[in-house]
């Protein structure tokens, strides 16, 4: 049987208190860092469950609260604010001595891709990544995405407004991004009753590709 452990720790950063929701496991081999997007927080149904499902298969899952959420504002700060906070938490993050992987849900997911290659990070996990504001596909946001410099996996919803899975370019020989998709899902890979598929098996898809991603990186 896994041992699993939970605690919080609060983190000064320029940006204002953080706080970061440790799901451990004895004897972990990598870290997932993973925080949310600019409407809601770590309560979000695909960071719950992977949470949930990855410490069991020996990563651990540290659920990060930016500054703004800490401190009870109901609008995102600015990117630059975003990306401050993400820099001045990830000492917490690596002190255990493990490779870290930087992700996060919407904006989320741009803040570890802009600052992935700088933090040193092992890979990055893009969920719902919001690759064009809804309707306007012309702004797009993919130089973010493939300028990580790092491997990506991307998980995106079916139905995603923010960007869709055709939307997105079929990964090339030279690209390091990997790119999953859960069908139906939306934005927060929600899926409709009327779907022949459930929740439940929503979700399974994104902890399913999420382990088998991160456990066959070269670390």
């Amino acid at each position: 049987m896994t041992t699993r452990t939970r605690h919080l720790q609060s983190v000064e950063t320029p940006a204002g208190e953080a706080r970061i929701t440790w799901h451990g496991t004895a004897r972990p081999r990598l870290v997932l860092a993973v925080s949310h997007g600019a409407g809601g927080g770590i309560e979000a149904r695909d960071l719950v469950a992977l949470a949930a499902a990855l410490p069991p298969r020996g990563i651990s899952v540290a659920l990060v609260e930016q500054p703004w959420r800490v401190a009870g504002k109901k609008v995102a700060a600015a990117p630059k604010a975003l990306d401050t906070g993400w820099r001045a938490l990830w000492p917490a993050l690596a002190e255990q001595g493990l490779p870290v992987v930087a992700g996060g849900r919407s904006a989320g997911a741009r803040v570890a891709c802009r600052t992935a290659a700088g933090l040193g990070a092992a890979g990055v996990l893009a969920l719902a990544f919001p690759l064009h504001p809804p309707g306007r596909p012309e702004k797009t946001r993919l130089a973010e995405l493939t300028g990580a410099g790092r491997p990506t996996l991307v998980v995106q919803g079916g139905r995603d407004p923010f960007g869709n899975p055709s939307e997105f370019p079929v990964p090339g020989a030279g690209d390091t991004y990997r790119l999953v998709e859960v069908a139906y899902g939306d934005h927060g890979f929600a899926v409709p009753k009327r779907a022949d598929t459930t929740q439940e098996e929503a979700l399974a898809v994104i902890t399913g590709s999420v382990a088998d991603w991160l456990l066959d990186l070269p670390l």
